[in-house]
């Protein structure tokens, strides 16, 4: 039914998978313009700063931490997404790239869930509890930095796999890789950053940026990913251009750079159909 009138082709998962991906780095990147403007302290952060801020911006941080859920519910669904669309290359090659992707993924999800956690914490707490809010910020700032190495994990994954499939460009797996090391660099001198920010707390900030490209560039990607024709389609998949699909073997003898995603090679009939 739902073909009849369009929608099963539409809203192929991989299009939706990169809607999701784009409504990810839309929220995370308004939660950051929601705090920082307000006053959100940075890493290692001095205590009176600290309870300056969530004394003062309850509503603001209730606000941001509100629309923390929706942004992990989009960014399960761009991972599972590119898992979908990598798979068949992962398999073919004996790798599991975009699994250690999505695994990344799903752990960033996690460990930023105690990262807003104790937001809402520091924010339920008053002005007299210095002690408290000094111990709740130090495991925020810890929380925080770790997940580094699950951005890494997730950029490095899906990177990796996304060009051996050759879903992604050149370009795009390296400012993944090279966020990715960002990241990772910054999670491995958690104690530097923590003490002192400067110039170490900078590596995961631009990690940071990087990663929110490259989350735009991966969720255009999947939304302009031709769907595999389906048993009954009465027309031969064809890529953006026009231009008709090579087959399985035509594509074994490109060079991996000329390849066309696996999710985009049309499955030839068998010979008693074509008779």
């Amino acid at each position: 039914m739902l073909r009849i009138f369009g929608v099963g082709s539409t809203w192929t998962f991989s299009r939706i998978a990169g809607l999701a991906g784009l409504g990810f780095a839309v929220l995370i990147a308004s939660i950051n313009a929601f705090l920082v403007p307000a006053g959100l302290p940075h890493t290692g952060a001095e205590s009176n700063d600290v309870v300056q801020f969530f004394t003062t911006q309850q509503n603001t941080v209730g606000l941001a931490s509100a629309l923390a859920p929706i942004a992990w519910a989009l960014a399960t669904l761009f991972g599972a997404g590119a898992v979908s669309a990598l798979w068949r290359s992962d398999r073919e090659r004996g790798t599991a790239w975009s699994l250690v992707g999505f695994a990344g993924v799903i752990l960033q999800n996690i460990t930023f869930t105690g990262v807003m956690a104790t937001r809402l914490a520091l924010a339920s707490t008053t002005a007299q509890d210095s002690s408290t809010i000094a111990g709740l910020w130090a495991l925020h700032d810890a929380l925080f930095i770790f997940n580094g190495t699950f951005l890494a994990l997730a950029m490095t994954g899906l990177s990796i796999s996304g060009r051996h499939a050759g879903l992604i460009h050149r370009w795009h797996r390296g400012i993944g890789l090279l966020a990715a090391a960002l990241q990772f660099g910054s999670a491995v001198l958690s104690p530097l950053v923590i003490d002192d920010p400067g110039p170490v707390g900078l590596l995961g900030l631009v990690g940071w940026l990087i990663w929110v490209v490259w989350i735009v560039a991966y969720g255009v990607t999947l939304i302009r990913l031709t769907s595999v024709a389906h048993p009954g389609d009465t027309e031969s998949p064809t890529h953006r251009s026009g231009e008709p699909f090579r087959s399985d073997q035509r594509q074994a003898d490109l060079p991996e750079g000329q390849r066309r995603h696996p999710a985009q090679q049309r499955v030839e009939p068998p010979e008693s159909a074509q008779a």
